[in-house]
């Protein structure tokens, strides 16, 4: 099977898929009621990320400040067609046909124009720590490229670091329980350790490391010391990491640099751009400069760290911990490394001794990669080539990473547009309303020489589905679910077998839904932002589907297996051409209305987590990974010494405990907790029964072949992203050997994919998983243990062991 379509779409299927109203009036202007969110894991999803108080826990209302949000960000007054177009996109996003992204139904409303944009993107890479970090504290998902070529920071040559909390500032410690937790917290005892068990001579420990560490007076400070108040801001953040980079870069060892941390809002304090949510406080950005100075600054003064990208790795690392400690927010990073370059042995091994868990770690290959590691010649790159391999398969066998990412297949490589980005001495690179760089023009411009000659002049986002240039960029992503875009109740729809007139109303939603997506992301692109040139230059953004196995049983009436059959399932997958195409000219269209570059990238397919789990959908590209398990979403808490929640604990806590969900206070992860919600797919209710195939039945091959339809169909040869997507390779059924040819075999064959070795008993060290398969009868026994009338009708016992082919008389 070679994938094509081309002559084998039935006549009666081809008019029903082309037979549709209008681009836009599908969906009409008077408000359509919103879509029921699926009881249980959707509702507790949007009650974390997406509602506000003023919503009412109201999908709709939600519809109606993105969209408003949205339009108001165009460059002229809207007029009547402008309305229209709002009426439109609040009914397509209130349906749940469009789903935008998470971060959109958090921040979107009225006030959008007077934000940055970097709260509103998922993906993004960066160049410099500081930069990093700056987007990491903004919400947005950040790839770095440590290639030897791309990192010209020796932090050996980083200024003395000096770090001062006022004693009277709130979160200075004063009594026995506040010591208590900066002993924890700053590694001096072991994670866990109880207040009762805190005795004098940790307490006079803790209280040393505050001596010797931290400057209690700022007049104590060497004469010529440069003094710099931290500002209690993200951009304040940043600030303080740029300066002392750029010392770095400079060779600033003999000069010192006072951090005055006094001004930084207290602990617990609300954001006010986070809708409220608490403020890490002083000492969590302390502690990342102190874990810098102790272990980064002074080993590669000893000669111990000589490497600078492994000294970028670390800085990024700790900075990007107190990221995710913030409650807020959280450090999806990617760090990926040239394979040719002669420390990438070093960089597959860098999670194994534990510790560096705050990004997914990638090595960077191509065509001459895999040709050296098939042919086996004995010239010293093909060695190096095939250690490589071994090393990393070996690595990724036992810990789950490093994974592979084809960088010959990269847009930017293949049509050239990462090399046609200029270099810039100014650092306008770098430059919002809110941030402008000053201290790190230096550093930027060498930086961009050196990428516009770099072997891999683009890298991806920290799911791997998002082409951008190393220097930096960005993309905005959404999700439609064209599921969600049937016009009437599912309830009423028997799979496959729908009335020429609802098909046809239906496909014109879905391709409505994708066409207001693709104007909704461009217009996104118009906010102010810290890559703004680049994002002129580029104009990229990417729509892609969830849902699609339920959208393929209902409309088409096609199961997985039907799926990799291009023949039998040829309508499918015109559709998902016809859909591409769609969102292509769109694009085109209205980047010439607007006045913009037209779109570098357009289709994608990206993870869909918070947007899938708010109607039951499976995610992206995914299979369901399980017929029912618990679903374990982190919250902010932890227990008191009473057993009770901390104060600073999300209240959802308390009332999930009330209500018999099971918790865990978790290790991994300081500061959160996570809840198991029993979840029932919506596939599992829809009468796949037995057809049904989740991703572990699913086989290597069978998965590989999935993802090069989709890449041939969805993503095109042109302007496509990629897609992200997790094959979990178990090693019961295969061991290293069998594993390695797999990765061998198929890797090259797609653009994208992560392959993850696990048993499915474990979790390859991991405190916990995010989905933990239960067997039918303790699924249903865990069920029945919640006292939360929304779950029971969600997740309906009968319909479990109908699910499970045992459908009661």
């Amino acid at each position: 099977m070679d994938g094509s379509v081309a002559g084998l779409i039935p006549t009666a299927a081809a008019r029903s898929i082309s037979r549709r109203p209008p681009p836009g009036a599908s969906f009409g202007e008077a408000p359509l009621p919103p879509r029921p969110l699926d009881p249980g894991m959707g509702m507790a999803v949007a009650r974390r990320t997406v509602f506000r108080p003023d919503d009412g826990e109201c999908f709709g209302r939600v519809a109606d400040r993105v969209a408003a949000g949205n339009i108001a960000l165009l460059p002229r007054a809207p007029d009547e067609t402008d309305r229209v177009e709002a009426a439109r996109l609040r009914n397509a996003i209130a349906t749940g046909a469009l789903l935008t992204s998470g971060r959109h139904l958090q921040h979107g409303d009225p006030a959008q124009p007077g934000r940055n944009m970097e709260v509103f993107t998922n993906c993004a890479t960066a160049i410099a720590s500081f930069a990093k970090f700056y987007l990491l504290l903004n919400g947005s998902g950040v790839g770095r490229a440590y290639d030897d070529a791309l990192v010209v920071v020796d932090w050996a040559r980083a200024p003395e670091l000096l770090l001062h909390l006022d004693p009277a500032h709130p979160d200075w410690p004063r009594d026995r329980a506040e010591l208590h937790r900066i002993g924890v917290e700053f590694g001096l005892l072991p994670w866990g350790t109880p207040l009762d068990a805190f005795g004098a001579a940790q307490e006079a420990a803790v209280r040393d490391l505050l001596a010797r560490e931290f400057l209690a007076d700022p007049a104590a400070a060497p004469p010529g010391a440069i003094r710099h108040a931290v500002a209690d801001s993200r951009e304040g953040w940043a600030k303080a990491v740029e300066l002392v980079e750029s010392l770095a870069f400079a060779g600033a060892r003999d000069r010192a640099v006072l951090l005055d941390f006094s001004a930084i809002r207290p602990r617990g304090s609300p954001i006010g751009g986070m809708q409220g949510r608490p403020a890490s406080g002083p000492l969590s950005l302390m502690r990342a400069f102190l874990n810098i100075r102790r272990a980064v600054i002074e080993p590669a003064r000893a000669g111990a760290l000589p490497d600078p990208w492994e000294q970028a790795l670390l800085v990024d690392h700790h900075l990007s911990v107190e990221v995710q400690v913030g409650g807020a927010r959280r450090a999806a990073r990617m760090a990926t490394k040239s394979w040719r370059d002669p420390g990438v042995l070093r960089f597959i091994r860098a999670k194994e001794a534990g510790g560096l868990w705050t990004a997914n770690n990638s090595v960077m290959v191509d065509a001459e990669f895999w040709r050296r590691v098939r042919e086996g010649a004995d010239d010293p790159l093909s060695r190096h080539a095939r250690a490589v391999f071994e090393e990393a398969t070996r690595c990724a066998y036992v810990n789950g990473e490093p994974g592979f990412i084809n960088a010959d297949r990269l847009e930017d490589h293949r049509t050239g547009a990462a090399r046609r980005k200029p270099v810039h001495t100014d650092g306008r690179d770098i430059r919002s309303a809110r941030y402008q760089v000053d201290h790190a023009a230096g550093l930027l411009a060498e930086l961009s020489r050196r990428a516009a000659a770099a072997d891999f002049p683009a890298t991806t986002n920290p799911c791997g589905e998002i082409v951008l240039h190393v220097t930096g960029g960005y993309c905005v992503i959404g999700d439609f679910a064209p599921l969600l875009a049937c016009p009437v109740p599912l309830e009423q729809v028997a799979p496959g077998q729908v009335d020429e007139a609802t098909a046809a109303l239906w496909d014109a939603r879905v391709e409505d839904s994708v066409r207001l997506g693709v104007r909704f992301l461009m217009r996104a692109n118009l906010m102010d932002s810290l890559y703004a040139e680049e994002v002129r230059r580029t104009n990229r953004m990417g729509i892609g589907p969830t849902g699609l196995h339920e959208w393929a049983w209902m409309r088409f009436g096609l199961a997985f297996d039907d799926l990799l059959d291009p023949a039998r399932s040829a309508p499918f997958w015109a559709m998902l051409e016809r859909l591409s195409a769609a969102a292509k000219a769109e694009g085109d269209a209205y980047a010439a209305e607007l006045g913009l570059a037209p779109p570098l990238t357009v289709t994608t397919v990206k993870p869909a987590g918070t947007t899938s789990k708010l109607f039951g959908l499976t995610e992206g590209a995914h299979l369901p990974a399980r017929r029912q398990y618990l679903r374990w979403v982190q919250f902010r808490g932890t227990r008191g010494p009473d057993g009770g929640w901390a104060p600073d604990s999300d209240p959802l806590l308390a009332e999930y405990e009330r209500r018999g969900y099971p918790i865990r206070t978790l290790r991994s992860f300081p500061g959160m907790s996570a809840v198991g919600f029993p979840t029932l797919p919506l596939i599992q209710r829809l009468g796949l029964g037995e057809r049904l195939v989740t991703a572990p039945e699913a086989t290597p091959e069978q998965h590989y072949r999935w993802l090069m339809l989709l890449e041939r169909h969805w993503i095109g040869e042109e302007r496509g992203n990629q897609i992200s997507y997790t094959l979990k390779v178990f090693t019961d059924r295969h061991d290293l050997d069998a594993f390695r040819a797999i990765v061998r075999t198929h890797q090259p064959e797609v653009r994208c994919c992560a392959v993850l070795p696990g048993r499915p008993d474990d979790s390859l060290g991991y405190e916990y998983l995010p989905e933990e398969e239960l067997p039918a009868d303790r699924f249903a026994a865990t069920v029945a243990a919640i006292r939360d009338p929304a779950l029971h009708e969600a997740v309906d016992l009968a319909a479990l062991q109908c699910a499970s082919g045992v459908c009661p008389v």
